[in-house]
């Protein structure tokens, strides 16, 4: 009775390091890009939520909160199976062990990134905000500089061939209309 009253403590202590590791994160990474940043822009630019004043700018902040909610639901699906498949974070010091090629990555190598690009975009038409489309399109452009240059060949040494097919046949931000499957040996 006592083994097995270890191994779940151990599974507990294991979860629960994996949680904080996964918070850590989110709260330096994501969190920062979508909620503080915009936060000081909205501040430094005098912009605030309010419902637009006719049909056009109303249509436009619509649709700013679709997108924005599917940029988060894209995000939570893609960090979740980070956790559960990858057995690693977002954060670069703290990457998945296991190369995931499913769910939303199957559609998109840079599931997590769009997700956010998404959010981004869906934040400044909801605040019907330049300031915050200028925020988007310079984290766009950040990204399309890093992940390239430095994410993706780290990705090919860790993981090798597999990772190569896979970036043939996944494009990194424009999803495909099938899933992809890596052919099983």
């Amino acid at each position: 009775m006592q083994t097995g009253s270890c191994i779940m403590k151990v599974n507990q202590h294991r979860t629960m390091i994996m949680l904080l590791r996964h918070l850590l994160a989110i709260a330096i990474l994501p969190f920062t890009v979508a909620v503080l940043v915009p936060i000081w822009i909205a501040q430094r630019n005098g912009v605030a939520l309010a419902l637009g004043r006719s049909v056009g700018p109303v249509f436009l902040q619509v649709a700013g909160f679709a997108v924005l909610t599917l940029g988060l639901v894209l995000f939570v699906a893609s960090l979740r199976r980070f956790a559960t498949e990858g057995r690693g974070t977002l954060a670069p010091w703290d990457p998945p062990s296991v190369f995931v090629v499913h769910g939303p990555y199957q559609f998109v190598r840079n599931p997590m990134i769009s997700g956010v690009i998404l959010f981004l975009f869906g934040e400044a038409l909801v605040l019907l905000s330049p300031p915050h489309v200028a925020w988007a399109v310079c984290f766009v452009i950040l990204n399309l500089i890093y992940i390239p240059l430095v994410e993706e060949p780290q990705l090919e040494r860790r993981f090798g061939d597999p990772y190569r097919e896979y970036r043939r046949h996944v494009r990194r931000f424009i999803p495909r209309l099938r899933p992809w499957r890596p052919m099983q040996k």
